[in-house]
């Protein structure tokens, strides 16, 4: 303990008499990073999603990967054999020292663990995030933040007792382009005019899982891909066998994720948060489509008057009454024109500085300064997701008070949470 503490107090005065440094500064002053220096990094599932980011952050010389963890053998040594493969030409790293982990409680008790990167599927998100807030460890977990409201509640609380860095993988607010950065400046400093109107082009929401049962893999824990959700048989659809290069579809089903509406969703209808300046808040009522068939067309009414619909041309379109700007991943543009083109002004309104999202949590973990996306607008952008599949489950309008969080209605304050299998209970 006294080691790991004093290693993170390192982290903390070293960085707190500079400023936060770019990205090209960082590479410089860190290729010779001393071992006692940098932050060990465990990976909390190693799916297609996670060894993205295990790729990333092998790249960055203060990060020390130490530890690997998943259901699935054939991930977990994949993921441990890249990184020994990635430190053995590497003098200054540890080798061929990577740990691997089935369960992730034993990742966390891991010697010398600083931070963790959680990439499960969303309805494994909260346990990982309560349990790594308490044992003190910095969190980078993956969008949506929660499976439930109640959920992200409990995230925000423990991670700010704990007082530890998180980040949300809403990378959108750092990274692609700038389009969805710009989009949210030249709305915030009024170059469309009053905002009337939000459309967000994402797909449908969520069903309950129907799938036939299959026979569990050799190697696959599937007790514990299960963890807090209702028992069930395995299926491939949801944990794939062995190594897989695609996103699973456990993202469709309600047990374990949020549909469409939640996958891309928790990246678009974040920015529409950041546009609006309710990170710390959200809608007031939700108002489902007439056509109880219908899985597009839900609004979210805001304090303010301005609706959000799900539902659009582009990724996030805001509409005003003097412009409409539209922001995707592959571009933006405005009408009139003219609106994207002219500069945002010295002294106007600017976003965050962030252009990595992993870059801006490593130099937040150095600076113990709030990154870009920290758990409660993490929480904030998820529950838009939630409210959304509420509103679409029970089929009728909701007033929602964004300060309690809570519905005027009791059926749909039953949907906020979940209760866990017993032994999921913390």
């Amino acid at each position: 303990m006294r080691q790991y503490v004093s290693r993170r107090r390192f982290l903390q005065t070293s960085a707190a008499t500079l400023p936060l440094l770019t990205q090209s500064a960082w590479g410089l002053q860190d290729k010779k990073t001393p071992a006692s220096d940098r932050i060990n990094l465990g990976f909390i599932g190693v799916g297609t999603m996670g060894r993205g980011h295990l790729g990333g952050f092998l790249g960055m010389p203060e990060v020390q990967v130490v530890a690997v963890c998943d259901v699935v053998k054939e991930r977990r040594e994949d993921a441990k054999q890249r990184v020994n493969e990635r430190y053995s030409a590497d003098k200054k790293k540890l080798g061929d020292h990577c740990a691997e982990y089935i369960d992730f409680r034993k990742l966390l008790e891991h010697k010398g663990l600083d931070a963790v990167v959680i990439a499960t599927p969303d309805h494994w998100h909260a346990i990982p995030c309560i349990l790594a807030a308490r044992a003190k460890k910095d969190i980078y977990c993956e969008k949506p933040l929660t499976h439930n409201i109640a959920e992200g509640r409990r995230i925000v609380q423990e991670a700010d007792k704990s007082k530890i860095i998180f980040q949300t993988g809403s990378q959108q607010r750092s990274e692609f382009g700038n389009h969805f950065r710009l989009a949210v400046e030249l709305v915030r400093n009024g170059r469309i005019g009053q905002l009337k109107t939000i459309r967000i082009g994402v797909g449908g929401p969520n069903k309950p899982c129907d799938l036939p049962t299959q026979d569990i893999p050799e190697g696959t824990d599937w007790e514990m891909w299960q963890g807090p959700a209702p028992a069930r048989g395995y299926n491939e659809i949801l944990c794939p066998k062995g190594i897989h290069k695609h996103f699973p579809a456990w993202r469709m089903y309600r047990e374990y994720a949020g549909g469409q509406l939640a996958d891309m969703g928790a990246h678009h209808f974040d920015i529409a948060q950041w546009a609006l300046d309710m990170d710390g808040s959200g809608p007031v009522e939700i108002i489902p489509p007439q056509d109880p068939k219908a899985d597009k067309g839900l609004k979210f009414v805001y304090a303010n008057g301005v609706e959000m619909i799900h539902g659009g041309e582009a990724d996030c379109v805001f509409v005003g009454d003097k412009g409409t700007i539209l922001a995707s991943r592959g571009g933006i543009k405005s009408t009139p024109g003219e609106i994207v083109k002219t500069p945002i002004g010295e002294k106007e309104f600017h976003v965050y500085p962030s252009s990595s999202h992993k870059r801006n949590w490593v130099e937040c973990i150095r600076s113990r300064k709030p990154t870009i996306v920290p758990a409660e607008i993490g929480h904030r952008s998820a529950t838009i997701c939630h409210l959304g599949n509420i509103g679409y489950q029970l089929k009728r309008t909701l007033k929602w008070d964004p300060v309690k969080e809570q519905f005027d209605d009791a059926e749909a304050n039953k949907l906020t949470s979940r209760e866990p299998r017993e032994m999921w209970k913390i």
